[in-house]
């Protein structure tokens, strides 16, 4: 019997797609911080890509918002600014708003039990995991607005969330997740009441509470080696 016959551009796909989730997990789990330069080498070598493929996937990032590209001085994480912070948390707080105004036309028992069990993954991940406590939290809110039925919808606030969590790394100060925690629980309590103010009241308050939380840091490490943050993502 032949073998099956690969598809190359099919392959490089995989690649691509592959190294795109990796170093995106890296920005959203705040391993890799604004300002951090990105190495076509350096990703290539870690990932076992070619440049070719890090160039794409470097520029579909750039169009996320997560990557700055600037010419003759390659990629860098991006650091956005304090006024295009506030209108990133603007944006969201629309698009977070509507979620619940749609979620609570139609979420089911299930939705609530797929919500419940994430909240617990949180809780858990707050224990002893601090990247993927960051990480869970964002996708918190991606799976709110998947459950919408909104296709659109969700793609924004997943781009949306991404972006904030950058933000946070660069204007944060320390807080309990333990908050964020008890925040998530009372959109979900809300919505299994059926109430759709209250979601949207303990939403608006939830986001409020992390952009207040928001504080210019004033402290930055220069001596950062991308190579041993890039092995724990390029598996």
């Amino acid at each position: 019997m032949n073998a099956p016959v690969r598809n190359p551009k099919s392959a490089a796909g995989t690649r691509s797609d592959s190294v795109y989730a990796g170093l995106r997990r890296a920005i959203i789990e705040q391993a890799l911080m604004p300002g951090d330069k990105l190495t076509e080498d350096v990703i290539g070598e870690r990932f076992g890509v070619s440049r070719t493929i890090v160039r794409t996937v470097l520029a579909r990032l750039h169009a996320e918002g997560l990557v700055d590209m600037q010419p003759n001085k390659g990629a860098t994480i991006a650091q956005p600014s304090l006024s295009e912070a506030q209108d990133v948390f603007e944006a969201r707080m629309c698009l977070e708003r509507q979620v619940l105004v749609r979620l609570a036309e139609r979420v089911t028992d299930d939705d609530i039990e797929r919500l419940q069990k994430h909240v617990h993954l949180e809780t858990k991940a707050s224990e002893h995991d601090g990247p993927a406590a960051i990480r869970l939290a964002g996708e918190f809110h991606i799976l709110l607005a998947s459950l919408s039925g909104n296709s659109v919808l969700a793609r924004y606030v997943d781009e949306v969330v991404s972006r904030c969590s950058l933000i946070l790394a660069l204007y944060s100060r320390p807080h309990s997740s333990d908050c964020s925690i008890n925040e998530h629980q009372q959109i979900i309590d809300a919505l299994r009441a059926g109430n759709s103010q209250a979601a949207i009241d303990a939403m608006d308050h939830h986001l409020k509470a992390v952009t207040d939380r928001a504080l210019l840091s004033s402290t930055s490490d220069k001596h950062r080696d991308i190579r041993s943050i890039l092995d724990r993502y390029a598996s």
